[in-house]
């Protein structure tokens, strides 16, 4: 009998390239871009999302820039954010902010059926709040409603970074409509372009995400309700030879207005790893 394990990686399209990234990830080998590039480290698409924001933030001379985790639950996304981002520090010189948005009461009702009640139900992933408070070191972690916690980000948190990264765990078609009006508010809190991670639009069969439901449905109104800032597919990751399935879960957002989305970026900074 072959071991799940070994039996994992054998039957993968690529099972020495899986061989290698478990290899590099457990024993710690090569550069953090080296071991990023390849998905040799936790939640790489959390690792992805920060470095481009980072990187971006810094060809626009912007020296500090934030990202949000929406949908916390236990915490491992926002401790997993924090080491992104001290390794990140450690390449670029630009600071990294982190906020968490989240009930801390767990999932609300389903409203209806765009909320896909058959998949998630009322309680889940609910928050141990002050044992996740003592584990960070730099996340801020705000409490409440989606609704009126993002309504009001920019308010509690007037002088935070401009945000280059969103990370969306929200589950619920309406739970994540109401995440993406922060995208509303003035283009200047933002990066012109915001790297935007989706954890529920791709799933498996008992999911069966659909574009009229769940998080593809809050995605496709945005786009149709908005002239100037849209929410793309990132296609450069889509395109690539290997393909890994959180690239499908990457989404870009345009601020068209944004006084720097035509500023140049192009690449003095021949040097730095380009993922």
């Amino acid at each position: 009998m072959i071991p799940n394990f070994l039996f994992s990686i054998l039957s993968e399209p690529f099972p020495l390239r899986r061989l290698l990234r478990y290899m590099m990830r457990h024993l710690n080998v090569g550069s953090y871009l080296q071991r990023l590039d390849l998905g040799a480290v936790k939640r790489p698409h959390y690792g992805y999302s920060l470095y481009q924001a980072a990187l971006l933030a810094h060809r626009l001379g912007i020296n500090q820039v934030s990202a949000i985790e929406f949908g916390v639950a236990g915490g491992n996304g926002l401790l997993n954010l924090e080491q992104h981002a001290y390794e990140i520090e450690a390449l670029l010189p630009v600071k990294i902010e982190i906020y968490g948005f989240d009930s801390g009461e767990g999932m609300p009702e389903p409203r209806d059926y765009r909320d896909m009640p058959y998949v998630f139900q009322r309680g889940f992933y609910k928050m141990d709040t002050a044992r996740l408070q003592q584990r960070l070191q730099r996340a801020q972690i705000t409490l409440g409603p989606v609704e009126e916690t993002t309504s009001h980000f920019f308010e509690k948190f007037c002088q935070a970074a401009p945000i280059g990264a969103l990370f969306f765990d929200l589950d619920f078609y309406s739970s994540t409509a109401a995440a993406l009006r922060l995208l509303e508010a003035d283009p200047q809190h933002f990066l012109p372009r915001v790297f935007c991670y989706f954890d529920d639009v791709v799933g498996g069969p008992m999911q069966l995400y659909s574009d009229f439901t769940g998080e593809r449905l809050a995605l496709r109104e945005f786009n149709e309700n908005h002239t100037h800032i849209k929410l793309s597919p990132c296609y450069h990751l889509l395109a690539r030879p290997i393909p890994e399935p959180w690239y499908h879960r990457m989404w870009i957002a345009h601020f068209f207005q944004h006084p720097q989305y035509g500023q140049f970026i192009g690449a003095e900074e021949k040097h730095l790893f380009e993922l």
